[in-house]
């Protein structure tokens, strides 16, 4: 499967997120081309404030593959990754992140803050963007768009 395909899927997970009154983000989490995992948001249903998406598929993950250590896996997520997602991004060795939607108000992947160049990181993973850029970012807007209206 390609990025794209990979992305379509965290696309999902988005929606899947909005249906259930959470800020639409999805990710899945790749190895060798297999699907290791996928999470959305869930703060809300959860009452978990670190209840990213990143960070659930990181424990699902975590937790199928039976080590925290997550090496040679490319995570796909539909919004620039927040510090706390990248920094257990860091923590968990993940080789490569693609994102969709840039984040300006909070992305650490250059968005607002570029940590990914940060010296305290444990490990630094390759950043793409790209794939659904525009799917991702509608899917936002729409959620927030008619959150201001109700």
């Amino acid at each position: 499967m390609s990025d794209r395909d990979w992305m379509e899927e965290a696309l999902r997970q988005a929606e899947q997120a909005a249906a259930e009154g959470e800020v639409p983000v999805g990710a899945v989490l790749v190895r060798n081309g297999e699907r290791i995992a996928a999470g959305r948001n869930a703060p809300i249903r959860l009452n978990d404030p670190t209840a990213h998406a990143e960070i659930l598929t990181l424990r699902a993950a975590g937790a199928a593959l039976g080590n925290y250590r997550l090496d040679d896996c490319t995570l796909y997520v539909t919004l620039e990754p927040c510090p706390m997602c990248l920094a257990a991004i860091s923590h968990a060795r993940i080789a490569r992140v693609v994102y969709a939607a840039p984040d300006p108000r909070a992305g650490a992947c250059g968005g607002a803050i570029d940590l990914n160049r940060a010296r305290w990181h444990h490990f630094t993973p390759v950043i793409d963007t790209g794939p659904c850029e525009a799917q991702a970012s509608e899917l936002l807007q729409r959620f927030f768009q008619t959150r201001r209206e109700s």
